[in-house]
């Protein structure tokens, strides 16, 4: 009898190591991420989009334990690299650190190849307020004075932004048009496009970000009078909230952060959403954002959708409202 038991449990004995070991490379293929993830950013390098998206790539990569990778593909105003986030596999390896104007602005003038359903979001990073300033000698010292001057002058005064159908173009309609009052928008390739034109007395208004423009206001070149927040900013102290306007629900920020091709499965989306989240939250980028006028958030993958949606609606009124809208086919 010896014998038998014996063969049964050594045959045992084998199908347990089989099983062990037919198990093992599942258990590998179930962690995530095992390799490099891909980030691609759909400016060229040394911008904005490009240096926050690096920033937080190198402080994601202890969190997952994986390199993460910035793919720098620019064009069609974000909405090539946009593309290639959308048309990735959906496994998790491959996202996009943007910022807003190709998800919620870009879409409502462009034909561009996807939806608001092709991708999923997965972590905010920061936020900032633009804002609007004159020359010294502007006939204003505050926000409301500034939108009582511009109100008396209808399209009297220029304004500098970032091009038609861009993030300070809408932003500055979609108060204007809240308010009733009219500039005339000139279109210019960046901030500090807009800048060097508002310096040298091309346009009235810089339409713009915070950092460039605040040497200035130290200098005393210029003075800033709207931000387009609900908040005060305390690097330009003198500049309005829209609340202290009664309209902060035209508040627009420029925002950055990363989304994904739509099908990646949930329990990855809630592994690189909960990195994403804690390096947005460290205290090396809340420092270094708040150094250039920026807000660190951190928000996760349900809030950022929510913003996400919002402004897409937002941004699709005032598009229409402007005459910017695509023609549909």
């Amino acid at each position: 009898m010896s014998t038998p038991i014996r063969s049964i449990s050594a045959i045992l004995s084998t199908l347990a190591f089989g099983l062990i070991m037919a198990g093992a490379p599942v258990a590998a293929q179930e962690r995530f991420p095992s390799r490099a993830i891909e980030i691609i950013v759909p400016t060229p390098p040394g911008g904005g989009t490009d240096i926050t998206t690096r920033l937080l790539a190198e402080l994601v990569e202890p969190v997952i334990g994986q390199k993460a990778v910035v793919v720098n593909r620019p064009g069609a105003g974000g909405a090539l690299g946009m593309n290639a986030v959308v048309q990735a596999k959906p496994d998790g390896y491959t996202l996009g650190g943007l910022w807003n104007a190709p998800l919620t602005m870009t879409p409502h003038s462009q034909g561009v190849p996807y939806s608001l359903q092709d991708y999923v979001a997965i972590s905010l990073a920061d936020t900032a307020p633009s804002l609007l300033c004159t020359k010294p000698d502007f006939p204003a010292s505050s926000g409301k004075e500034f939108i009582e001057v511009i109100r008396n002058n209808p399209n009297k005064f220029t304004y500098g932004n970032d091009g038609v159908g861009g993030t300070l173009h809408l932003s500055t309609e979609r108060i204007f048009s809240k308010l009733g009052v009219k500039a005339r928008p000139v279109p210019f390739g960046g901030a500090g496009e807009t800048l060097k034109n508002f310096l040298g007395g091309h346009v009235d208004i810089y339409a713009g970000s915070i950092p460039p423009i605040v040497p200035h206001v130290k200098a005393g070149a210029a003075k800033c009078l709207l931000l387009t927040s609900k908040e005060k900013n305390a690097a330009v102290p003198q500049a309005a909230s829209l609340t202290e306007l009664g309209i902060p629900e035209t508040a627009t920020y420029l925002w950055h952060g990363i989304v994904g091709p739509k099908g990646i499965p949930p329990e990855r989306v809630a592994i690189l959403e909960k990195a994403f989240v804690q390096a947005a939250k460290s205290e090396k980028f809340r420092r270094l954002m708040e150094a250039k006028g920026v807000t660190a958030e951190g928000w996760g993958a349900a809030e950022f959708r929510k913003l996400i949606e919002s402004e897409y609606k937002a941004m699709g009124e005032i598009t229409a409202a402007l005459g910017l809208a695509k023609k549909q086919r």
